[in-house]
């Protein structure tokens, strides 16, 4: 029987926000209200000084495709990832070129210029707020309109969530239309149980799913919803049923809106870019530190590359410790029968997605954007139980009373999150719990991640500040640190990779050197050893109180120190 079927018998574990008696047209318009609300003060975490921070190694990909794309058109510029995302980048560039060039901006303060970081993360930013809606709809369908709220609020407040967010890559993209099919996919599952027409539903939900692989290459994630559907096939009682020919029609909708919504996949080019990434020569560096330990990144190294534990330490340390703890909760109860049908649908997502990237050699934080809805659904299922048994402790309040007792219990919750996130704002990503913070410093768990390349913008200006005409500068984003040391008007300055040791056995006295967080690996542990055991930066970067990079100004005893490393 389907979660919809079902409603008899999940009635009383799918409480409403509100009294039966109330659910009319003005409790809708309080659902939009709230909702509207929780998606407004979202966007105002992920909006919030979007360019704090610089940008990353991967984000300046980003934006070269875009200014390759206005330039010259389609091309398979950055072709190894869909087009969809780079064509909303597209037109956020625009519309940042035509806002600048207003009277309004030009004759204004420098604040109302919208900076590159700015136009490169917003429409990641937008479609994560608008995610809480999906995130919403979705746990609606699933466990009903209370828990749906929570998790709406968790997302939309979740300090990792805002940092995923905030990242001008596909993962916040992927989210948004993989939900979104999913709603459609929900709504034609109930469609279908009440006598309604359903196909209009499953189209929806084709053109979304079409949407999703031109945002990023994952197709197997559809077998969650395939999973969902067929676990209800062998009860003659379902009606969900939809037949050859309309998996056909399915796959027809969805085939041509991938290809609408990712053009570039026509061009050659795509494929030589896709091929080349898939035999991992794309990957720059030889490892991953984590927790203090370099790994080796590969996919395809399986368990022998970074730990599995990797993002269940992240579960541990990076979530609040309330949303850690109910998550627990909540799937323990995911087993039990009295939550309803619903619960296959998170424990199917939580299986294909934790079981291959817990096995996978390569691993980085931001894949977690695809598998976090499902944790604070899951989380939101365990608040909703606390709720209850709050409710339940102080039943002389009345029937009414219960309602707000359950309201306040779940408002508490979400009110850790929004706390945890604006103490981390701007720098969401050093967001470390309480937990993580005993046990090691912000930046000192993924500290690829956490940084990100952030620093690399300022210790780009302190190097143009201070470097001598022509100087070589080495470090381990050379095209990076050339992008910004341009910005600051030094095109003279030679951007060289640390890990080349024949670059390096050309650095003089008067050159540079820029470290960073994270950029720490198997090729160039010894020259960074050497360099903080013997020579003082000569400028450090700070974000908050956490160093983000460091600058040296080399002499000639480091530089013998320099490249006598190199060549070991």
């Amino acid at each position: 029987m389907s979660a919809h079927a079902n409603t008899i018998t999940t009635a009383r574990l799918r409480p409403e926000l509100f009294p039966e008696q109330i659910v009319n047209v003005s409790s809708r318009a309080l659902v939009v209200a709230a909702l509207s609300v929780i998606v407004l003060l979202g966007l105002g975490f992920r909006a919030y000084r979007l360019d704090a921070q610089g940008l990353s190694e991967d984000e300046l990909n980003k934006v070269r495709a875009v200014e390759e794309y206005r330039a010259r058109g389609l091309t398979p510029a950055n072709g190894e990832h869909p087009f969809l995302m780079k064509a909303m980048l597209t037109a956020s560039a625009v519309a940042a070129d035509w806002w600048n060039s207003t009277d309004y901006v030009r004759t204004g303060p420098p604040s109302y210029h919208v900076t590159q970081e700015t136009w490169a993360r917003l429409p990641g930013a937008i479609l994560g707020a608008l995610t809480s809606v999906l995130i919403f709809l979705v746990a609606l369908e699933l466990f009903g309109a209370e828990v749906a709220f929570i998790a709406a609020a968790l997302w939309a407040f979740d300090p990792a969530a805002v940092t995923f967010n905030r990242i001008a890559k596909e993962d916040s993209f992927l989210v948004f239309f993989f939900l979104l099919a999913n709603v459609f996919w929900l709504r034609g599952q109930r469609a279908a149980e009440e006598g309604r027409r359903p196909e209009p539903f499953y189209w929806a939900s084709g053109v979304a799913f079409g949407a999703m692989l031109a945002s990023k290459y994952v197709p197997h994630f559809i077998a969650i919803s395939g999973s969902y559907y067929y676990v209800f096939q062998g009860m003659k009682t379902t009606r969900w049923r939809i037949g050859k020919r309309r998996w056909l029609i399915f796959f027809i909708f969805m085939g041509v809106a991938f290809v609408i919504f990712n053009p570039t996949i026509l061009l050659p080019g795509t494929w030589h870019e896709m091929r080349t990434f898939a035999g991992e020569r794309r990957i720059a560096h030889d490892s991953n530190e984590f927790m203090g330990v370099l790994y080796p990144n590969q996919m395809s190294l399986w368990l022998r590359g970074v730990p599995w534990y990797f993002y269940y330490v992240f579960m541990a340390v990076k979530l609040p410790l309330t949303v850690a703890a109910t998550f627990v909760v909540g799937l323990f109860l995911l087993f039990r029968r009295r939550v309803g049908d619903g619960r296959y649908f998170i424990l199917f997502w939580l299986f294909f997605w934790f079981f291959p990237f817990s096995v996978l050699g390569g691993k980085f934080t931001r894949y977690f954007t695809f598998a976090l809805p499902a944790v604070l659904i899951t989380s939101a299922v365990g608040v909703h139980f606390f709720a209850q048994y709050f409710a339940r402790a102080t039943a002389r309040l009345g029937a009414s009373g219960l309602v707000y007792a359950r309201a306040l219990t779940a408002l508490l919750f979400a009110c850790v999150s929004v706390y945890a996130t604006a103490r981390a704002a701007p720098f969401y990503p050093l967001y470390t719990n309480a937990l993580g913070s005993a046990l090691r410093p912000a930046g000192d768990f993924f500290p690829h991640d956490e940084f990100y390349d952030s620093g690399v913008r300022d210790a780009a200006r302190e190097t143009a500040r201070m470097a001598r005409p022509g100087a070589r500068v080495a470090s381990e984003t050379p095209e990076l640190l050339q992008h910004y040391a341009r910005l600051a008007g030094r095109e003279d300055l030679t951007s060289v990779s640390l890990s080349d040791p024949s670059s390096l056995a050309e650095m003089r006295a008067g050159d540079l050197v820029v470290t960073a967080p994270g950029r720490r690996y198997f090729s160039n542990s010894e020259i960074l050893a050497r360099l903080n055991a013997g020579a003082r930066p000569a400028s450090v970067v700070r974000q908050g109180a956490v160093e983000a990079a460091r600058v040296y100004l080399l002499d000639e005893e480091s530089v013998a120190a320099l490249t006598a490393a190199a060549a070991r």
